[in-house]
């Protein structure tokens, strides 16, 4: 399963000799395989162990500039995979051909295998944690150890390949209490190893905070995005980075480099060596890179692919990710950093008089507008630095581009939600709704 065994793979080379052969000028082959080894629990118990193994093969070829992309999954039977390739090529218009030619063939594979037996352990190390506290909440949970191989190889010489292996964790506790239901969530993902007593921890926090359900506060209030629920207010910023948005000119940014866009306590970056989704190249063979985005507020950089940076006269990012393995390489991201503030969640929360936590949400953003609208899923009314219990019925709406100028802290918390690395931070002036029960 590990790079050495997809590097020996001769249905690479036999892809790329027949694409050239049958008339392609240029061609690259990428193949992906997974394993994963879930384990389950449910109601409490471990209810199941599975292994699942995945192979696929995208091959991409030009002939008279003319792109022709064909996936298989599973066995491939080269010399019809070209075929098809060379149909679906006349239907496309020229294109100029963006291949990269330099050619690192080592990467250290990226994290250690875990058996299932010890997902099993932290399983129920976590699970029993939290119902020695609370005994009558039922935990659903997932714990899981994947093995991925990516394998980049063209006609102009590039032949890179590289193993990651991840370990993650998603804990889920339900409480009922006569007509009131209450679920709380949590997860992990890391390489090497994960910790239940951290998993457990929080989501216990939180229980606690909720025995009490409160009115919420409304009108305009400070609201404090926990690290897990402050994603969604990232996901808006990382499409107004995307050089493709900048090129249509639909990213706010397009035209505002070197300028303030927003808070100055703000730092925003990726880091191909950081944390469980740290990457050596991208789909296009461009080796990653540390690029500072937003440096405390300025706006420095976009992201690119090959293509979308040669439009815009800047070297590719090594930003050029595949969607899916049927899709054409686009801007993307491997990961997102937000630099971290100080102090704690709990810091955070006595800096607040009166105030509105957001830990949990339903819906989001609307795309690259910024203006969201959410109904809080778990969240706490602040009073005095205190949490003074858990909040029904609530919804929080505003502009991110706004809030993010409205930032009033950013905490020291910052830990993984995704492949976003984000911190809890509290903004002002956000338009909070409730029901008063």
């Amino acid at each position: 399963m590990g790079s050495e065994n997809l590097q020996k793979d001769l249905l690479v080379e036999q892809l790329l000799e027949l694409a050239i052969k049958s008339g392609a000028e240029a061609a690259e082959v990428y193949q992906s395989r997974s394993l994963s080894r879930p384990v389950f629990f449910e109601a409490n118990r471990l209810k199941q162990l599975e292994t699942s193994q995945s192979e696929g093969t995208a091959l991409r070829l030009w002939r008279n500039s003319r792109p022709g992309l064909m996936v298989a999954y599973g066995p491939v039977e080269p010399q019809a995979m070209v075929e098809r390739a060379l149909v679906l090529s006349q239907l496309n218009q020229p294109e100029v051909v963006e291949l990269n030619s330099d050619s690192k063939p080592f990467y250290p594979n990226l994290g250690s295998d875990v058996q299932p037996e010890k997902l099993v352990e932290w399983g129920k190390q976590a699970i029993a944690l939290i119902r020695q506290v609370y005994p009558d909440v039922v935990c659903t949970a997932d714990w899981e150890c994947d093995v991925e191989t990516t394998r980049l190889v063209n006609s102009k010489g590039l032949d890179c390949y590289y193993t990651d292996t991840t370990l993650s964790c998603y804990i889920s506790a339900e409480w009922i209490r006569g007509d009131d239901f209450l679920s709380v969530s949590d997860g992990q993902i890391e390489r090497n190893y994960l910790q239940p007593e951290k998993v457990a921890q929080q989501i216990l926090q939180r229980l606690d905070w909720a025995k009490e359900n409160v009115p919420p506060p409304v009108g305009r209030v400070p609201v404090l995005f926990t690290s897990k629920a402050a994603d969604m207010l990232w996901g808006t910023v990382q499409a107004a980075l995307n050089s493709k948005r900048v090129l249509e000119l639909s990213s706010p940014w397009a035209e505002r480099l070197g300028t303030s866009v927003i808070s100055p306590i703000l730092t925003v970056y990726q880091d191909p060596q950081a944390g469980p989704y740290s990457c050596p190249f991208d789909d296009e063979g461009t080796p990653t890179q540390v690029l500072v985005f937003i440096q405390d507020g300025v706006l420095q950089h976009f992201y690119c692919d090959r293509t979308t940076g040669s439009q815009l006269n800047i070297p590719s990012s090594g930003n050029g990710f595949r969607p899916s393995l049927g899709s054409y390489p686009t801007p993307g991201l491997f990961n997102f950093l937000i630099h971290p503030g100080s102090g704690t969640l709990q810091n955070l929360i006595q800096a607040l008089d009166e105030g509105l936590v957001v830990d949990q949400m339903l819906g989001g953003g609307n795309g690259i507008s910024g203006d969201f609208s959410i109904n809080v899923e778990l969240g706490y009314h602040v009073q005095n630095g205190q949490v003074i219990g858990r909040v029904k019925d609530t919804m929080v709406a505003g502009n991110v581009y706004t809030s993010l100028k409205q930032l009033v802290k950013l905490g020291g918390d910052a830990d993984w939600n995704g492949s976003c690395y984000t911190p809890s931070l509290i903004v002002d002036g956000l338009s909070v709704t409730g029901r008063n029960n």
